[in-house]
């Protein structure tokens, strides 16, 4: 039995350059990782089959569609195997969900059978974050998102907060709603200078389509973050506290103002 954290990807600062012929955009982002996520076991089997349950296994409406599925069918793994997902993230919420489950696949994969040596573009066909979610690290995205370069990492441990509304928010609209303006590159630095001086500048038409993302912002501001920010095309956003106590006491506090948005607590890896 393999088992394996599919860890919540966050992004510390997301800048949009331009759209592309191709209808993606250019992109420059800073991934992070929080300790905690959904959760995959994975036996071998006669056939690949998929199981899921958890607080959000009801938004997949078709598992054998699902991204771990196609994961698993790209990359030789032995006959077959029958996975167990718990969904505990939210599905259209900017944590990169199922990118996160692709790359806990893949990582399943290398400790039982190791990885193809085209694994990076394998993971790119499933989608643009699942390369950084394979090994689940800070680092920095260009290109799509695709093209990964490592990034000093003084924020590992820091205490984070995640707190989405309940309400999805598909990426596509988002980046679509985006107004074309390119507002400078994303900052050079270590990962806590890039985080605070960059910016997420799909904020804006994300708040526009779920106005409840401005709330959540305004609510994680209060408890006296350092930084607080939409993660992704929302609804998720996140804050980063100084200490486990100061994150504690926001959870506790948001818990109780707001019972019915979910949240989770956690650690930058």
């Amino acid at each position: 039995m393999l088992i394996e954290t599919a860890y919540a990807k966050i992004n510390l600062a997301l800048h949009v350059r331009r759209r592309r012929e191709d209808g993606y955009h250019e992109l420059e982002t800073l991934f992070a990782f929080v300790d905690d996520g959904d959760r995959l076991a994975a036996a071998p089997a006669e056939r690949d089959s998929l199981t899921t349950f958890g607080a959000f296994a009801a938004t997949i409406d078709d598992p054998l569609g699902n991204i771990v599925a196609k994961a698993l069918s790209a990359l030789p793994h032995g006959r077959g195997w029958a996975v167990e997902l718990e969904k505990r993230l939210p599905v259209a919420a900017g944590l990169g969900g199922g990118s996160a489950d692709a790359g806990a696949v893949f990582r399943m994969v290398e400790r039982g059978h190791g990885l193809p040596a085209d694994w990076r573009e394998r993971a790119a066909g499933l989608g643009a974050d699942v390369p950084a979610c394979v090994r689940s690290a800070a680092c920095i995205g260009t290109g799509t998102g695709t093209e990964l370069e490592p990034a000093g990492n003084d924020l590992a441990g820091t205490p984070v907060l995640l707190v989405n509304p309940r309400l999805p928010v598909p990426t596509g609209p988002v980046f679509k709603a985006w107004d074309g303006v390119d507002r400078g590159p994303m900052p050079r630095g270590s990962v806590r200078e890039i985080a605070i001086a960059g910016r997420n500048d799909l904020e804006a038409p994300a708040i526009a389509q779920c106005p409840a993302i401005a709330e959540v912002l305004a609510a994680l501001r209060e408890t006296r973050p350092f930084m607080a920010r939409m993660s992704g095309s929302g609804a998720t956003c996140f804050a980063l506290y100084e200490s486990e106590a100061d994150m504690g006491a926001a959870a506790e506090k948001l818990g109780e103002l707001h019972p019915g948005w979910w949240q989770m607590a956690g650690k930058l890896r």
